[in-house]
């Protein structure tokens, strides 16, 4: 198997984590974005370039990466020298009620974590593990859900308590606007109607908007757009059912744009493969 293609497992009885495997990183380029699940990765191989929001830092393997939902954030190739990462995505909704059963939260609402790196041995072993036990298709059911609940557990607790500086209050003005674009994220909205709606000035509203969110207001409902594309995929649509109900009457925009953010085609992420061929994809 091609080595510079990524690799996606997913398992329906699991909804709630998706595991996305890079053995040759040099081809894997994503434009700033974000998503909404939280992330954390591992750099198993290598250096890369590792920018969230607006922090800029070089990660190499050893490392754990960790994404909040909803913060605009890359991972790219050094000069086009080799690098590979293991990758997992897990349901917000899911790791907050995991937080809340802790006892880590207050109440079962969603907050940020302040770690964005991890450099310990321990636990970059035990993530490592945990995937593999993902990946491996000889493993029961019982053993990835035990191996997730049981490293997400420690890992949570392992941070609670870390100081954390929440972002900046969004102001009224654009949380009207980021509302309206996510309840019309397939519709074309004009540059105009959101200036009308925050009472913002074009030049104004794009730069405050980025400010807050990392993001310009189409690049975020592109976004948007995209996410929605990769649930349609993960349900099985076709490629081009996924791109109409994303909001792009061309498909190869659709494409195009998918390739550019996820940094895989639209058909690499639909088809995930079994335990079995993620073992021995990337080792031909």
């Amino acid at each position: 198997m091609d080595r510079a293609k990524p690799v996606f497992w997913r398992d329906s009885r699991m909804p709630y984590v998706e595991v996305r495997k890079a053995a040759d990183g040099r081809k894997v380029c994503y434009a700033p974005h974000s998503h909404a699940q939280w992330s954390i990765g591992a750099i198993t191989e290598g250096q890369s370039t590792f920018c969230y929001r607006n922090d800029s830092c070089q990660v190499g393997a050893g490392d754990l990466v960790l994404i909040n939902p909803g913060w605009v954030h890359a991972c790219n190739p050094i000069d086009d020298q080799p690098w590979a990462y293991l990758m997992l995505y897990i349901d917000t909704q899911w790791l907050t009620t995991l937080r809340y059963q802790l006892g880590l939260l207050d109440e079962p609402v969603w907050e940020d974590i302040a770690t964005a790196i991890i450099s310990e041995r321990r636990l970059y072993d035990g993530y490592c593990q945990m995937v593999s036990c993902l990946l491996d298709a000889e493993a029961a059911l019982s053993d990835k859900e035990t191996e997730v609940v049981g490293f997400l557990s420690g890992l949570m607790t392992s941070l609670a308590g870390k100081p954390y500086q929440p972002l900046m209050q969004v102001p009224d003005q654009l949380r009207v606007v980021v509302d309206y674009l996510d309840q019309h994220v397939t519709k074309d909205v004009s540059l105009e109607e959101l200036c009308l709606r925050s009472g913002y000035s074009a030049g104004h509203l794009i730069r405050s908007f980025k400010r807050y969110f990392g993001l310009t207001p189409h690049a975020y409902q592109v976004n948007q757009r995209i996410q929605r594309g990769q649930s349609e995929l993960k349900q099985g649509r076709s490629i081009a059912e996924a791109a109409l109900v994303s909001g792009f009457s061309d498909q190869s925009h659709f494409q195009r744009t998918f390739k550019r953010m996820v940094a895989a085609t639209p058909n690499q992420y639909r088809h995930s493969l079994s335990g079995e061929q993620v073992k021995t994809a990337g080792h031909k």
